[in-house]
């Protein structure tokens, strides 16, 4: 009979082991299984706050990087723009360096002119005084008297047309 007590089932044993279970399934699920519950919640509420605050930070990246990209962009425009205007101001100078150079050697040359002009002037009348001294002496070694101040600027004056219409 000792055998079978081991195989059978007793009643209040197995109740009292039922009642033993539900209770380790009720503490279990009281103290074990809410807290371990409430903190994977907590872990996975945190981690949903992080992964939208990530979302944020890339959008608000993006959008900074949007907007470098615009300045930079922008700041290559008003370079080039720059670098154009200072291109256009200095083919500008170069062009009024060039005229001025151009009227100033203009300048020079009818000054020179102008020089060469009245030296040939200066010379045809030294040259005329230098005539008109040796025709006064010939004219007066040949007549050999004595020209008043009147006939000798009358000859002179006749010589000088003489030798204006010559040349």
């Amino acid at each position: 009979m000792q055998t079978q007590e081991l195989v059978t089932i007793i009643p209040w044993t197995f109740i009292a082991q039922i009642l033993n279970l539900f209770i380790q399934m009720y503490l279990i699920k009281r103290f074990l299984f809410k807290p371990i519950n409430a903190m994977l919640d907590k872990r996975k509420a945190m981690a949903d706050a992080e992964i939208q605050q990530a979302r944020r930070e890339k959008n608000e990246a993006m959008t900074l990087k949007s907007s470098y990209e615009n300045s930079l962009t922008q700041a290559k425009a008003e370079a080039n723009s720059i670098l154009q205007n200072a291109q256009k101001d200095a083919a500008a100078r170069s062009e009024a360096i060039i005229n001025d150079a151009q009227s100033q050697a203009a300048n020079l040359k009818a000054k020179a002119e102008a020089d060469i002009l009245q030296e040939k002037k200066k010379a045809v009348n030294d040259i005329k005084n230098e005539i008109g001294g040796i025709a006064m002496e010939i004219a007066g070694k040949v007549v050999e008297r004595e020209i008043n101040e009147e006939d000798h600027k009358k000859l002179i004056d006749e010589f000088i047309e003489n030798v204006g219409e010559a040349s």
